[in-house]
């Protein structure tokens, strides 16, 4: 198994210690910046070395924000977790956050627990995502031409596997392949299984998330649920559409980044899945239904304004 490297990226030295202190007994690999400057040199010399970094927003010069804009320009460190910590805690400066791509969040003063539960979160969503363009790389070249196509699945390993055959015949795959997964797997957790919200909290807390939906796909009331994905091609876009048999849910206020649910561990799929991956997509009746479009003809640059 792999070390996990962070970089921490703060222009006070005794934040660096006191972050790095907090870090070190947990087996990752430590790379200290003090300004964002030397951290856009470190990552950029080296763009797949970080698995996430943990990154102060008031510095002098370049300031975080400014780090996180030149991230997602780039091509390879724009996939990269970035937790902003910050001072500045009112919901603008978080929304500005969420803005420039910070998806994870600490706000000063915090305890080492919550450090280490945000740092957890973060590296399992770019585990995640590793594992998910892992597969993705094996069927991209035979799918381009797919034209049509639907699958029935119930476990996890299923819905990650279809997602990155699916993205495989998309263009831009890279960036369907994880929305596309979230919107997959909340069919099975949130949809069949009757995982709420807040049991998901709890569960990711405890380690137990994945032992849970194994243990409930067992059980008499969900092991005969199954949720569907179909794909279907025309000349302007593609659509695949998620289906599950689940009593549907409040989706509206899962769309967009949340400053109310910025410290949870999960929460952020549904809102990836509408930002970064898709042009566009729209719950359909009682939210059990998900249609997800990725245009095939770009639009026109007044459009894109």
């Amino acid at each position: 198994m792999t070390t996990s490297k962070i970089l921490i990226v703060d222009d006070e030295p005794y934040n660096l210690e006191i972050l790095s202190e907090y870090l070190e007994d947990c087996e990752y690999e430590l790379t200290t910046a003090e300004d964002g400057l030397q951290a856009l040199a470190l990552m950029e010399d080296e763009p797949e070395k970080f698995d996430v970094v943990l990154l102060d927003r008031m510095m002098p010069g370049i300031d975080g924000l400014e780090v996180l804009k030149k991230m997602q320009a780039h091509p390879v460190l724009c996939h990269i977790p970035v937790i902003l910590q910050t001072g500045m805690a009112n919901k603008q400066d978080i929304l500005d956050g969420l803005d420039a791509g910070a998806y994870y969040y600490l706000t000063k003063p915090f305890e080492g627990d919550m450090l280490l539960s945000v740092v957890k979160t973060a590296l399992r969503d770019r585990n995640a995502y590793k594992e998910l363009h892992a597969t993705l790389q094996s069927s991209q070249k035979t799918l381009g031409k797919m034209e049509s196509s639907s699958f029935k699945y119930q476990l996890l390993d299923e819905a990650h596997a279809i997602a990155s055959l699916l993205a495989g015949a998309c263009p831009d795959p890279g960036k369907i392949v994880t929305g596309l997964s979230e919107l997959m797997v909340n069919a099975i957790e949130h949809g069949n299984l009757d995982i709420s919200y807040e049991e998901k909290s709890e569960l990711l807390g405890d380690g137990a998330w994945e032992t849970e939906v194994n243990r409930r796909l067992q059980e008499p009331k969900y092991r005969d649920k199954f949720a569907e994905v179909s794909f279907i091609r025309s000349t302007e876009y593609i659509e695949i559409t998620v289906t599950d048999e689940g009593v549907g849910f409040d989706w509206a206020e899962y769309m967009q980044f949340s400053p109310e649910r910025v410290l949870d561990n999960h929460g952020r799929g549904i809102a990836l899945a509408n930002s970064l991956s898709f042009c566009q997509i729209e719950y359909k009746g009682i939210g059990n239904e998900v249609a997800a479009r990725i245009l095939l003809t770009p639009l026109p640059e007044t459009a894109r304004k």
